[in-house]
């Protein structure tokens, strides 16, 4: 399914069912040696599919590490992202040379709690949730395109992005029946300095597609 919605370059994996045999790789053991067997799952999958992607780009496949805040820690060279939901993990890798970072999300194709969608949205993006009519659970749909956009600015900026920090406009390009495909656009209404030389931070743009009961959204910025 990711790789429906990136651009040729990055390199993706994804995994659906867990390999009872799967292990931590020995260099990542230390990481969740005490972590419950969810984590642990959620942990060794997603690293999994992002060794299975350094592989495409002609990588070996290292242990990856965790640094500020969680983020992984990718070899030199490259930048990426991670994601896991029920029974879903995922990865999407591209070398640095090509783009600045990666971010991707997955979530299930459900209604957000109730009381979540006013801490993580704007006014304006629950006026377009009232007036827009799709089938669709777009409210968690704009909760999975606002932790894509956190994880395409973190590495470029290692500051904290919060959810009234970007706005964010989409397009319904294709829907039916329990399932879509468009893209969106994230504004940053915060200062965007970032730390790798290039110029400020003041949008993305992504993709997302909801299919199989799953909503995936990806943003690759060059």
């Amino acid at each position: 399914m990711i790789e429906n919605i990136l651009p040729s370059g990055v390199a993706s994996a994804e995994l659906l069912e867990y390999p009872e045999d799967l292990k931590a790789h020995p260099a990542e053991e230390h990481l969740i040696a005490k972590s419950v067997e969810k984590r642990r799952r959620d942990f060794i999958g997603a690293r999994h599919c992002a060794r299975l992607a350094l592989e495409q780009l002609g990588e070996p496949p290292v242990a990856i590490g965790k640094g500020e805040r969680g983020a992984p820690v990718w070899p030199r060279g490259v930048v990426g992202s991670l994601t896991h939901t029920e029974g879903y993990r995922a990865a999407a890798l591209a070398h640095r040379l090509r783009f600045r970072s990666v971010g991707i999300d997955a979530e299930p194709h459900a209604e957000l709690p109730e009381g979540v969608l006013d801490s993580v949205s704007l006014p304006e993006e629950r006026e377009w949730l009232r007036t827009t009519a799709s089938g669709l659970h777009l409210d968690r749909l704009l909760f999975c395109a606002k932790e894509a956009t956190y994880k395409a600015w973190f590495p470029l900026t290692t500051r904290w992005l919060g959810f009234e920090d970007a706005h964010i406009t989409f397009t319904l390009d294709e829907v039916s029946d329990g399932a879509g495909a468009g893209t969106f656009h994230s504004k940053i209404l915060v200062p965007g300095q970032t730390n790798d030389g290039g110029a400020p931070l003041l949008s993305f743009d992504g993709r997302w597609l909801i299919a199989d009961g799953r909503i995936l959204t990806a943003i690759v910025h060059g």
